[in-house]
């Protein structure tokens, strides 16, 4: 087996998996070009591992860790999403940016409020 078709495919892979994450807005999406990376990072692990005929199988071996570490990130991952879904209405990742910042506070606005507050109380 030549290594420079699963190598392309791989790159393929991953380089529609980071356009999935740089482009997309909806966190499903993103997670899911998150999995497609991670595969073809898998598809590279095996492919070199057939290629070096390692007595090992390290690169196999490293392929299941990281399928089950990629399960575990996106069980997570979605309960994460799902709850952020439940509790703002959306799950485009531009506007969850938005609202964890916070409200824009002016320092005017602090400053003349304890001045505000002490007239009141007076």
């Amino acid at each position: 087996m030549h290594l420079a078709y699963p190598a392309v495919l791989a790159v393929l892979l991953f380089g529609i998996g980071l356009y999935g994450v740089l482009a997309r807005r909806n966190a499903i999406l993103v997670l899911m070009s998150v999995e497609l990376m991670l595969n073809a990072v898998n598809l590279n692990l095996v492919a070199f591992d057939v290629w070096l005929r390692d007595t090992l199988h390290t690169g196999q071996a490293l392929t299941l860790f990281v399928i089950a570490i990629a399960a575990a990130e996106i069980g997570v991952g979605l309960a994460i999403v799902l709850m952020v879904y439940r509790n703002r209405g959306t799950s485009d990742v531009d506007r969850l940016r938005d609202t964890a910042e916070g409200p824009d506070v002016t320092p005017d606005a602090d400053a003349t409020a304890p001045a505000q507050k002490a007239e009141a109380t007076a």
